[in-house]
């Protein structure tokens, strides 16, 4: 009896300890694909066939002020680079920076950031407004001190290639519009030093999306992947997969 009341003791602790470690264990996270192409030109419009093999991907309002504005961005890579397109409602272009490496965050962006090694606390940022001036910043974050760096020589395959489009209106500071949209191209060569790059079928990193919009005279916040207060909070960021 002695026995048998043993063997049940350490199958019920046994028991306790496997449901412990699968309440810990952490869900796991469904991957966005990022689907391969041909590389071809940009117009801002996201007009070229090969968008047709991305799907949309809505962005979350996270702000109560200011409009709805439904914004959405696809993803996809080549043998070359990345692209990426942003798309979103607006009724105003709210943005006086016209200079590239402006502090453009301070009005109307779209913003990307990609995290090629989750094991390192090292990550692209990139915004663009929509007078088509952008913001490229390799960002250490270390225990929460971050501080961007903007990459040297950049330049020719370095260089990000950019257009933005504008519909209902023109591409000038306080024009009233319908909405607007950014097509990009990140050449892998821009990432170097960065570890898993370029990527493969198979590789994934993490990433998030977002946007600012300024229309309402508050920062307004959009966000794929949801987050706290700051636009930094990598550990949220989420994996995208290239297939």
């Amino acid at each position: 009896m002695k026995l048998h009341s043993l063997l049940i003791g350490a199958l019920v602790v046994c028991l306790v300890s496997v449901n412990f470690a699968l309440a810990e264990k952490p869900q796991a996270t469904q991957s966005l694909s990022v689907n391969k192409c041909r590389d071809f030109s940009i117009t801002g419009k996201g007009s070229d066939s090969e968008w047709n093999k991305a799907n949309w991907n809505m962005l979350t309002k996270l702000d109560p002020e200011g409009e709805e504005y439904p914004s959405k961005f696809k993803i996809m890579y080549s043998f070359k680079g990345v692209y990426l397109l942003f798309e979103g409602k607006d009724n105003k272009i709210t943005t006086k920076f016209d200079k590239d490496f402006d502090n453009l965050f301070e009005a109307d962006v779209f913003e990307v950031f990609f995290h090629p090694d989750p094991n390192v606390p090292l990550y692209l940022e990139y915004e663009i407004n929509q007078l088509n001036k952008e913001l490229v910043l390799i960002i250490p974050n270390l225990n929460g001190k971050i501080y961007g760096w903007i990459p040297w020589h950049y330049d020719n395959e370095r260089r990000v290639i950019k257009k933005t489009n504008i519909e209902g209106g023109i591409m000038e500071a306080g024009s009233a519009i319908r909405s607007w949209s950014a097509e990009l191209f990140f050449p892998f060569e821009l990432f170097n030093p960065l570890a898993n790059v370029p990527p493969v079928s198979g590789t994934i990193w993490n990433a998030n999306f977002y946007r600012l919009d300024y229309d309402s005279g508050k920062m307004v916040k959009w966000a794929w992947a949801p987050i706290n207060q700051s636009f930094h909070e990598f550990k949220k960021f989420q994996p995208i997969k290239f297939e």
